[in-house]
């Protein structure tokens, strides 16, 4: 394939990839994306919520227009992931750090997004700070089918109370009338250092495992994407060994599952966040055996990538270089998100 020449054109309204060889072959092609949306919440204070402790809560000023524009920056980086190749938005993406529905239905109701018709999926999750994680999908692609929310009990080392965190969520349906599954993570972030939280994000890969796992039971060939900010890189024990993905695809098996961005941070040094100086890649998609199989007749992923455009690039200050996250220093930078969203293209081989 390295030696093929590939271009791009369209046909009804979802992109084709024609490949140049001894014969013409097309493929259409989707994007399977991710995104920290970075404290979208609100601006109605939830009495059943901690929801007082987001950014934008504790604005003294001016909280109605940052968040109309906040909804309008997420709006416009979804809108444009993956698009140059499919000359279209996501049809599946992720998210995390959203308040509640009405936040994403905001976001899916922009100008930039309405016409793709997005659908939702959310469940209110007990985490401690009021975020959950999601699913939008356009509605014209992708059939959700099941639904659910698993909860992941985690427990304090000293005072063993439970701390409450996001759930996870699967979603399966028919995309273009395959079945594919969707497991949505935000798992546990490294406060108190990397170390001593280390536990609570295997825990949370345990949990993943575990949902994988029932998914596999009923039928090993499962197409799965494992999508999430992680707060571990593809290197962490997390992803190596309770996941056990692996950076090769020779070297994936029936059930295992293919990680492409292990080589990216090991061997590349890419990342998705960036803190004191160094670059992590906590934001991942890893997909099972079957989306890594050699033939097009069925989805089969084709690119994994990091979208990190030079207007998601904070320009200067002490965070030069870094993404441009929507607050710092108790304000509203008018940025995006402190992370870069990241990216499968999965593609099919089609007739004429």
């Amino acid at each position: 394939m390295k030696n093929l020449k590939f271009w791009l054109t369209t046909l009804c309204l979802v992109a084709i990839i024609s490949v140049e060889a001894q014969e013409k072959k097309k493929f259409k092609v989707h994007t399977v994306g991710f995104y920290n949306l970075e404290n979208l919440f609100d601006t109605i204070n939830d009495p059943t919520k901690f929801d007082e402790r987001s950014p934008i809560m504790e604005m003294k000023t001016k909280q109605y227009e940052t968040y109309q524009k906040k909804v309008v920056n997420m709006a416009k980086v979804i809108s444009e992931v993956g698009k140059e190749v499919t000359n279209n938005a996501p049809v599946i993406m992720g998210v995390c750090e959203v308040e509640n529905r009405e936040v994403l239905e905001d976001v899916v109701n922009d100008p930039s997004l309405i016409n793709y018709d997005y659908g939702i999926v959310h469940y209110n999750s007990p985490d401690l700070r009021s975020i959950d994680v999601a699913l939008l999908y356009q509605k014209k692609f992708f059939t959700p089918l099941s639904t659910s929310n698993h909860e992941l009990k985690i427990y304090d080392d000293t005072s063993r109370k439970r701390i409450y965190t996001r759930d996870q969520l699967l979603v399966s349906g028919k995309l273009d009338g395959e079945m594919v599954h969707f497991i949505v993570n935000h798992w546990p972030s490294r406060s108190g250092g990397e170390a001593k939280s280390r536990p609570k994000r295997v825990a949370a890969a345990r949990l993943t495992k575990s949902i994988l796992d029932s998914l596999q039971s009923i039928d090993p060939y499962a197409k799965v994407f494992i999508m999430g900010d992680l707060n571990d890189n593809p290197t962490n024990a997390s992803v190596l060994d309770v996941l056990k993905a692996k950076s090769k695809k020779h070297k994936v098996g029936l059930k295992g599952v293919y990680n492409p961005y292990i080589d990216m941070f090991k061997k590349d040094g890419l990342g998705s966040n960036a803190y004191r100086d160094a670059w992590s890649l906590f934001d991942q998609i890893m997909v099972t055996q079957p989306l890594i199989e050699k033939d097009y007749s069925s989805f089969r992923l084709y690119k994994a990538g990091i979208f990190n455009k030079q207007y998601l690039v904070n320009k200067h200050g002490r965070y030069k270089g870094y993404p441009k996250r929507s607050f710092a220093d108790g304000g509203f930078t008018d940025g995006y998100s402190d992370h870069f969203p990241v990216y499968n293209y999965i593609i099919k081989e089609v007739s004429e």
